[in-house]
């Protein structure tokens, strides 16, 4: 009996250590610790293996991690592109005209062009005329351009209309390139410069603009506040003179503006200044007063300082025609030696250019061509009338490109 028991004991010992051997060869399931008995670190998991199409071997559908020792540009250090600040050089006279015009050069070079792609029969010198009338020219000014350039067409027998075109530019050219531009200066002693117009114009503004300019130049300026009719205007220039570095003499609203005018003069002679620029008011519904103001103004300048080096009219180009009208009766008053002519670079046609000079017979001295001290710039003919015309070549070479954008889609929805 007690060897039955024996040999039954031995039997199940043998099958147990025959499982676990059997269970260890073909890869069996070993027991994991309990979730209490596991590390608490982790650590990131590697992308999973899949076999490809065929079964050898394992592809990875994920990149490789980055290599921060890498080279970036395994194409060479002559792709590498060296992030380095580099100084733009400042915009030529010319090519701010070209850049800040461009509205102007849009409303009349489009214009011309189609004109005189035509010919120049009756037709195209009557919408000449219609397009230099809506450039704001004006229409005494107009009618004597055009008949001038007929005339000049006549005697040199031109018939095409690009000489025509071309003929026309350098009239223009001669025509605002004679009078004389330069801002006037004393040889010794302060100069004096008055300015007048509208308000709303720019007119302090620009004074400002141009008394931080000579202040950086190294000049002595003082400021002379003669609009007492608005208080925001003494304060404009007060602030302008804070920035310029300029002296600014001024009094309380409503004050006398020859009083403020004589009081700026003996300030500037006291210190030796260089230039005293003067702003008075410009309020046209009150047209006898101003003129009457205006006048006064001048006479006590001119008692004291001998002369008015210069009295510069500020209009806003914007306003076409309705400026034309403000220079006449500003013209009244006082003797305006040029013009200062505000934002060009906005809506302005450019005609009024050509306008002031055929129609007022003053010059334009200063224009402004954007917000910036740099912007209000001389008065450069050939630079005006070059960026007048610029779109007539520009506008043929952007069609001539909307044209082969437009071939190029279709071609691409033909291909689908």
């Amino acid at each position: 009996m007690e060897l039955l028991i024996v040999a039954v004991v031995a039997i199940i010992v043998l099958v147990v250590v025959g499982g676990l051997f059997v269970g260890r060869s073909r890869g069996g399931t070993t027991t994991l610790p309990r979730p209490s008995d596991r590390p608490t670190t982790t650590t990131p998991l590697e992308p999973r293996p899949e076999s490809d199409e065929r079964g050898e071997g394992a592809v990875t559908t994920r990149p490789p991690p980055p290599d921060a020792d890498a080279d970036p540009y395994p194409g060479g250090p002559d792709l590498l592109v060296e992030d380095e600040a580099v100084e733009e050089a400042p915009l030529t006279l010319v090519e701010r005209f070209r850049s800040r015009l461009t509205k102007a050069s849009s409303a009349l070079g489009a214009n011309l062009r189609g004109i005189f792609s035509q010919g120049l029969d009756e037709d195209a010198w009557e919408e000449l005329e219609e397009s230099l009338i809506a450039a704001d020219v004006g229409v005494e000014a107009t009618m004597e351009l055009v008949a001038g350039l007929r005339d000049r067409v006549r005697e040199q027998g031109i018939t095409d209309g690009e000489a025509a075109l071309a003929l026309l530019k350098e009239i223009l050219r001669l025509e605002l390139g004679m009078a004389d531009r330069s801002l006037a200066r004393r040889d010794a002693g302060t100069t004096v410069w008055l300015f007048t117009g509208v308000n709303g114009t720019g007119k302090t503004t620009s004074i400002g603009k141009l008394a931080k300019r000579h202040v950086d130049a190294g000049e002595t300026v003082v400021l002379a506040a003669a609009d007492t009719f608005r208080a925001a205007a003494s304060e404009q220039l007060q602030i302008w003179g804070e920035r310029s570095g300029a002296r600014v003499v001024r009094q309380d609203e409503g004050a006398d503006p020859a009083a403020v005018a004589f009081d700026g003069w003996k300030a500037a002679t006291a210190s030796g200044a260089d230039l005293l620029m003067i702003d008075t008011a410009g309020r046209l519904q009150n047209k006898k007063e101003l003129m009457a103001e205006l006048s006064k103004v001048k006479r006590v300048v001119e008692r004291e300082a001998e002369q008015l080096d210069e009295v510069l009219l500020v209009l806003d180009a914007t306003t076409g025609q309705n400026g034309l009208s403000q220079a006449k009766a500003f013209m009244e008053a006082v003797d305006v030696t040029g013009v200062v002519l505000t934002k060009l670079d906005g809506t302005a046609r450019g005609g009024i250019v050509i306008g002031i000079q055929r129609t007022l017979g003053i010059p334009v001295k200063l224009v402004g061509l954007g917000e910036g001290i740099e912007d209000l710039a001389p008065f450069d003919p050939d630079a005006f009338v070059d960026a007048l015309f610029a779109d007539v070549v520009q506008d043929v070479e952007l069609e001539d490109y909307a044209s082969a954008l437009l071939e190029a889609d279709q071609v691409d929805e033909e291909q689908g």
